[in-house]
């Protein structure tokens, strides 16, 4: 899959570029040994771990690292560390399967998930060659197990006010490392901390910290809304010598060590959503079809197959989004040699390149999943409230998305800043097309008409990058270097920026399954399509008219209002029966379907 990517996409670019479809990765044509390790993860998932949920659930540490080290020993924990060092050095799209598919295995997925993503990818990405031979190898089988220490009790989002401190000794062998960390997955059983401190309570920087080290301790276990399964627990640090060698990268370095696998970990959560999401249409519309009411199984009523049917759309659009940006990540991270001395440097800059696009991922699959979750425990009914159900496990422990990796509001403010500091850096012509647009604008002519299958699709996607230029272009005429105070305009343009980069996504994927398939085939893919087109385009109208007039008042606004018009100008769609099509697929399946 990897080889369909031959050219560096740049990030950010694709609301300014429109992408050939046969470009991008869609999880639709695995190679045999992709599907091996999804099927391997499945199986493990299935065998070894739903079996012992109920213990899993109570918080049982022994167990669940009993489970992480077999987990390692069929190699589901080494994916992303180089083979060098014992891993398997695998694509993103293979260890994305894995992610994926470990998602039906509740709080230890999340275990397992810190483990291999936040935890490991610190020293895979940045550590030296000695503390890769040192670590690696324990880590990618589970014989160490890792955990990622930044939030503090009086800093969150805010990463960079925390308050730990580095202080380097005297005889420059120790930095003593003394502060709180808290809510750290893994850390009632973790052997290996990845830990922020500011050195000289002034330089920001990133230090393996081990368990056994002298001042290490943890407080006790958090009892949370949902993830009971996982251990949370508050990471103490009194005095604690961290030998110099366990400095990671440089002093000083520590935030971008810290962004950039908290961009990693953004994409992963949406992975996992994807999962969680796939494992929610199935229990909802197994039930859905056992459930009698008024004499007919409640699949049978339009109102629960509606639900059924939009559940399943959006998940095949996270989907189409989540591959599609590990193989931008495949692209960029491919060509990094790990060994050299510029590994860290390099690595920074090939994540930092997708940063836009994994907060993209991390909003649209967190809320992906609560609204699935949400709509399957409504379609249990009062069942679905009630603890024997996993539907009421998947609502409560869905929520915690949200939060984990920079909150959505956080990532909302990330998404558009991004795009406009790569666009002054010279790194995007955004400007360019933003100015070149204006005397198209004053040209356009309405009134098309559609023939082809998914052309008008295509032209709404044109017509809503389009829209996103002209509001963000007056966004920044407007306000300047004030943009980044106007929160509520910048949610929205985020807002814009995820449902074209969630319809491009849906589009091109689609377009190549037609490719492939041909249009019968593909008919419920191009249905989902659909439906997405609609709800999406109608979503950033409405987002570019309240933007527009947080911008400009009196005639510019109508001017701008009146624009905006023939920029939306369409007809609708008959979504109802696309639903009661794509309904009817899943309530058969029983599962998700594409």
């Amino acid at each position: 899959m990897a080889e369909q990517m031959t050219e560096k996409v740049l990030g950010g670019s694709f609301v300014i570029a429109d992408p050939d479809y046969r470009t991008i990765v869609t999880p639709d044509e695995l190679t045999e040994e992709q599907r091996m390790i999804a099927e391997t993860t499945a199986d493990f998932v299935e065998g070894d771990v739903l079996p012992v949920d109920e213990e899993l659930e109570k918080l049982d540490y022994e167990l669940t690292v009993k489970l992480m080290k077999q987990a390692g020993e069929l190699g589901l924990l080494g994916a992303d560390v180089p083979e060098a060092y014992d891993g398997l050095g695998l694509d993103k799209v293979s260890s994305t399967l894995i992610s994926e598919r470990l998602a039906k295995a509740s709080s230890f997925a999340l275990s397992i998930g810190a483990h291999v993503g936040i935890g490991t990818l610190p020293i895979v990405y940045f550590g030296s060659a000695e503390q890769k031979k040192k670590y690696l190898p324990s880590l990618a089988t589970g014989a160490k197990i890792a955990a990622y220490c930044l939030t503090e009790p009086s800093s969150g989002s805010d990463a960079l006010g925390a308050k730990a401190t580095a202080r380097l000794s005297e005889d420059g062998k120790h930095y003593v490392l003394n502060g709180t960390k808290q809510f750290i997955t893994n850390a009632g059983f973790a052997d290996v901390f990845i830990v922020y401190a500011k050195v000289d309570g002034k330089e920001f920087s990133t230090f393996i910290v081990e368990r056994t080290m002298e001042g290490v301790s943890v407080g006790p276990e958090e009892k949370k809304m949902g993830i009971k399964g996982s251990s949370t627990r508050p990471l103490i640090l009194e005095d604690v010598k961290v030998p110099v060698e366990n400095l990671l990268w440089e002093v000083g370095k520590g935030h971008l060590i810290a962004f950039n696998i908290l961009n990693i970990g953004r994409f992963k959560l949406a992975v996992g959503c994807l999962g969680g999401a796939k494992e929610a249409i199935q229990l909802s519309s197994r039930y859905a079809n056992e459930r009698t009411q008024f004499g007919k199984p409640i699949a049978s009523f339009p109102l629960i197959g509606a639900k059924l049917a939009e559940m399943n759309v959006r998940t095949y659009v996270l989907e189409s989004m989540v591959y599609r940006t590990a193989g931008l990540m495949d692209t960029g991270l491919g060509g990094i040699d790990h060994d050299s001395p510029e590994a860290g440097k390099q690595s920074a800059k090939a994540i930092a390149e997708y940063a836009l696009e994994c907060s993209i991922n991390k909003v649209f699959g967190s809320e992906t999943l609560d609204f699935v979750a949400d709509e399957g425990v409504q379609i249990h009914g009062g069942y679905g409230f009630i603890q024997e159900y996993k539907i009421e496990r998947i609502y409560r422990d869905s929520r915690i998305n949200r939060i984990f990796e920079g909150t959505n509001e956080i990532n909302r403010l990330l998404i558009p800043g991004t795009l406009i500091k790569r666009a002054m850096k010279g790194e995007l012509p955004l400007m360019q097309k933003a100015q070149a647009l204006q005397a198209e604008l004053l040209q356009l002519v309405p009134g098309q008409t559609f023939e082809g299958t998914l052309e008008e699709e295509t032209h709404l996607l044109a017509m809503a990058k389009k829209i996103f230029l002209m509001a963000g272009g007056a966004a920044v005429q407007k306000f300047q270097l004030k943009l980044e105070q106007e929160q509520e305009v910048l949610s929205h343009l985020a807002d814009m920026m995820i449902q074209i980069y969630a319809l491009e996504s849906a589009l091109l994927r689609t377009k190549k399954r037609i490719d492939k398939l041909g249009e019968e085939k593909a008919g419920l893919a191009v249905a989902m399509t659909r439906v997405f087109a609609q709800e999406a385009f109608e979503k950033i109208e409405s987002l570019a008219r309240e933007t527009l007039a947080a911008v400009d008042t009196g005639d510019m606004l109508r001017t701008q209002l009146s624009v905006l018009k023939k920029l939306t100008r369409r007809t609708p769609v008959n979504t109802v029966e696309l639903r009661r099509q794509i309904a009817a697929r899943v309530i058969q399946s029983e599962t998700y379907v594409c």
